[in-house]
């Protein structure tokens, strides 16, 4: 498994800091991790299920939400449809990826 360090807008336009979880081989699949929203995208449990994904053949986008880890913004500003909006965020990132571009980090 190899990870690249990814940035993409966030609902609030504060820039989110992701993280690109790539199987050894060309991805066969793609996941979002939507993990503890109060969590940073390398909270244990996070990275753990990322490569258990890779080890199946599957890249995982997993990303610190508004306001924590390595994101912008203000978490004192955020709530739980801000959440879902920075995760519909992060599917775009990857669905405007073209596969290629994903594979070397979005």
């Amino acid at each position: 498994m190899r990870s690249e360090k990814v940035t993409f807008p966030g609902s609030s336009g504060a820039p989110l800091a992701g993280r690109l979880d790539l199987p050894d081989a060309r991805p066969q699949a793609f996941a979002l991790l939507a993990h503890c929203f109060t969590c940073s995208k390398d909270v244990l449990a996070a990275s753990k299920i990322a490569q258990a994904l890779t080890g199946h053949g599957i890249a995982v986008l997993r990303l610190d939400f508004t306001g924590l880890g390595g994101s912008g913004g203000d978490l004192a500003n955020t709530n739980f449809t801000s959440n879902i909006a920075d995760l519909v965020n992060a599917a775009w990132a990857l669905d405007q990826a073209s596969p290629s571009d994903a594979i070397r980090g979005v």
